[in-house]
């Protein structure tokens, strides 16, 4: 009896059938049930039989012969997969207990088969880590990755992420890319062992996504806890507002750009935005990566924002309301502006924008050197300032001017 062996276990008046897992311990046996949950039991008190001897290895054998099965087909579009981590094409190895990501077209097939039949793939790794583990030389990456395989042909790409900071990568490849076809970002919260995984209809709406007439970086996810319809958010004005749930993404500030309804197959969207062809493919990737992001909160001592922008080329501040902080930092502030460090002011509020003109401490920000951020999203602002500094030549218009659908024309409620 080894791990990845189908087995029945028999229990006091309990049977569990599923795929016995590697243990941590001699005393435990481990049962990943059909229904996708794990299931713990004492090996002594349990009779156990095996009904298939490993039946991955028999089934990966099968699948996997040195040849691609995949078959062109001239009528439908391509679509590059390209994997930098996450979970959300990635398949349990029932011999070590783990959720692999070995990646190419035919793993992305077997892992999300809903996906055969929509589009002839492309699969590529640009990256293979946790989204927390990203960096800027991983988006420049990226941004060449998505280039090459634009100019090869795809019809369109779908970036696989992981959720925690996919917002930050979206609005690198935004700034980074002017792209001819669309370029959507989707993601797993939950693996792809679970019952509840988001992973296929993620995919598959990533990919309808993929095929339609928006040429713009998209992130595409659940836009309610239902398996209806995923929302497309335009990549710098979302934001991941909650740790677990399907639906954590949210376009502050308006409704999504778009939605995919999963069983129609159906793309619409709600408002004006970049046609497919509209623009030339192009490709500014450097980035100043010397830019912090300081969030004031009261009684924080403007020594914080002095160690974070010690010698940095750029700081963006979190204020408070309109895009205040307290008056002891403005001293600061200036100092900074005087020695050539961009701060650019954005707000901790979720809607709205920056005002400095309305109150005292707004205009002494002014007057220190403040570029106002209008209302972008704080960690856009931080990446858009990386990007202007390495490639405007007037950092602080390039900041005030909307690039990539970062700004809106003006802040008012949509609910």
């Amino acid at each position: 009896m080894n791990p990845g062996d189908r087995v029945r276990v028999d229990r006091a008046d309990q049977t569990y059938e599923g795929v016995l897992l590697p243990s941590t311990t001699t005393e435990n046996l481990v049962v990943k049930l059909d229904s996708g949950y794990n299931v713990g039991v004492d090996r002594d008190a349990a009779d156990v039989e095996v009904l298939e001897s490993d039946v991955y290895a028999v089934e990966d054998a099968q699948d996997t012969d040195g040849e691609s099965e995949i078959e062109f087909d001239e009528d439908l579009p391509t679509i590059s997969l390209i994997s930098t981590g996450g979970t959300i094409a990635s398949t349990v190895d029932y011999r070590t207990g783990a959720v692999t990501a070995q990646f190419d077209a035919e793993d992305v097939l077997r892992a999300v088969p809903d996906l055969a039949g929509r589009a002839n793939y492309r699969g590529r790794v640009v990256a293979n880590i946790l989204s927390e583990n990203m960096t800027p030389d991983v988006w420049q990456d990226l941004a060449h990755a998505v280039k090459e395989e634009i100019e090869a042909g795809a019809d369109g790409v779908v970036v696989m992420h992981g959720t925690d900071t996919m917002q930050f990568t979206a609005s690198a490849l935004a700034f980074m890319l002017d792209t001819p076809v669309p370029i959507v970002f989707t993601g797993s919260q939950r693996s792809a062992d679970r019952p509840s995984s988001d992973n296929v209809m993620n995919a598959v709406c990533a990919v309808e996504a993929a095929k339609d007439d928006c040429a713009e970086v998209l992130v595409c996810m659940h836009e309610s806890e239902s398996d209806d319809v995923c929302a497309l958010h335009r990549g710098t004005r979302v934001r991941k507002n909650h740790t677990s749930r399907r639906d954590a993404f949210e376009t502050v500030g308006s409704e999504p750009l778009g939605q995919v309804d999963y069983d129609a197959e159906e793309v619409t969207f709600n408002r004006d935005h970049v046609e497919r062809g509209e623009r030339e493919l192009a490709l500014a990737d450097d980035l100043e990566t010397d830019v912090d992001l300081v969030k004031f909160t009261p009684g924080t001592s403007p020594a914080l924002l002095e160690a974070a922008a010690d010698g940095a080329a750029g700081v963006v501040i979190e204020g408070t309301g309109l895009g205040h902080v307290n008056t002891d930092w403005i001293e600061t502030i200036d100092e900074l502006t005087d020695a050539g460090t961009a701060v650019v002011m954005t707000s901790q509020c979720l809607d709205g924008r920056v005002c400095d003109r309305v109150y005292d401490t707004g205009r002494d920000l002014l007057d220190a050197g403040v570029v106002e951020g209008e209302d972008m999203l704080p960690g856009t602002a931080k990446v858009k300032l990386m990007w202007a500094l390495a490639n405007a030549e007037d950092v602080a218009e390039t900041m005030q001017e909307p690039l990539a659908g970062e700004i809106t024309d003006r802040s008012v409620p949509w609910t």
